[in-house]
C-alpha cells in the first residue's frame, strides 16, 4: 500500500525533530509543504525532491501530497510544530475521505506551547489551554468566547499566530477580552522564532502584553493565578511542595 507521511518538523531546529521525523523524511522520495518549513530541513535531505506551494495554499498542498503518493511515490508533508496541532493532519484525513489509498501515517512534532515553554520556565506545569488569535478560519465571535471561558476557568493560556500585517491588533483585542476577568498584572512571557536563529524570550505584565509588537514569530503565554516569575523564569505551580 503506497504511504504519505505527514510530518510535524518541530519549532524549527534540526535538534528538535524527533528520531521519527527524521527517519520518514529519510525513507522519502519527495517532501512537500510550505516554502518556509521545507526550507527548514532541505539541506538535511540531498537527493530529494521537493514540492512547496505558498501560504494559504493548504488544500492544494495536501492533493499533491495525495496524489504523488497514489503514484506509488513514499511521500512525506511536513508542518511545523505538530502535524495535527494547527496542521495539516486533519485536512490530509479529510480530502482522502474514505479512500483507503494512500495510507496516511501520521508523525508527532514538538508544538511551539512545548517548546515556547520551555523556553520560558515551567508555565505549562499545570491545565492550560491553546487558542488560535487568526480569524482566517475561525470567526473572531468564536475566538471571543474561548478566551472569556479560558480566563473564567483559570486555565494557563498559550495564543498562537497573535498578529500578522493583516490582523496587527488582534494580541491588543484579547488583551483587553481578558482583562475584563484577569487582573493587568497577571505574568506573561512571548516566545520568539522558537529554535530558529533570533530565538528570544520576553516578560512582561498582561497589561504590557496588550501594547507589544507581536508578529507570527511570537507564541503568548499567559498564567494562571498560581503563575509567578522566579529566578527570572516563569513557573506555574502544581502543588507538588503542599503534598
Amino acid at each position: 500500500m503506497s504511504k504519505l507521511y505527514v510530518v510535524g518538523l518541530g519549532p524549527g531546529s534540526f535538534e528538535d525533530m524527533t528520531l521519527r521525523a527524521h527517519r520518514a523524511l529519510e525513507e522519502a522520495e519527495v517532501i512537500i509543504g510550505y516554502h518556509v518549513y521545507v526550507d527548514l530541513v532541505r539541506g538535511h535531505y540531498p537527493g530529494k525532491e521537493f514540492l512547496t506551494t505558498p501560504m494559504t495554499r493548504e488544500a492544494e498542498r495536501c492533493r499533491m501530497a495525495l496524489d504523488e503518493a497514489k503514484k506509488g511515490r513514499k511521500t512525506a508533508l511536513v508542518c511545523s510544530g505538530d502535524s495535527g496541532i494547527y496542521g495539516m493532519a486533519g485536512l490530509v484525513l479529510e480530502l482522502r475521505g474514505e479512500d483507503p489509498e494512500p495510507e496516511v501515517i501520521m508523525i508527532p512534532g514538538l508544538t511551539a506551547a512545548c517548546s515556547g515553554g520551555a523556553l520560558l520556565g515551567a508555565p505549562l506545569t499545570h491545565d492550560f489551554c491553546v487558542v488560535s488569535l487568526s480569524d482566517r478560519l475561525t470567526e473572531w465571535g468564536l475566538i471571543e468566547r474561548r478566551l472569556t471561558a479560558a480566563a473564567d476557568a483559570d486555565l494557563t493560556l498559550v495564543l498562537y499566530n497573535p498578529a500578522s500585517h493583516g490582523r496587527p491588533e488582534h494580541l491588543k483585542k484579547a488583551c483587553e477580552i481578558l482583562m475584563k476577568t484577569l487582573p493587568g498584572t497577571r505574568p506573561c512571557g512571548i516566545a520568539r522564532s522558537i529554535g530558529r536563529a533570533g530565538e528570544s524570550r520576553e516578560y512582561m505584565t498582561l497589561a504590557e502584553l496588550a501594547d507589544y509588537p507581536a508578529d507570527m514569530f511570537c507564541t503568548v503565554f499567559i498564567g494562571n493565578s498560581q503563575t509567578r516569575m522566579t529566578a527570572g523564569r516563569m513557573v506555574t505551580p502544581r502543588g507538588y511542595r503542599e503534598v
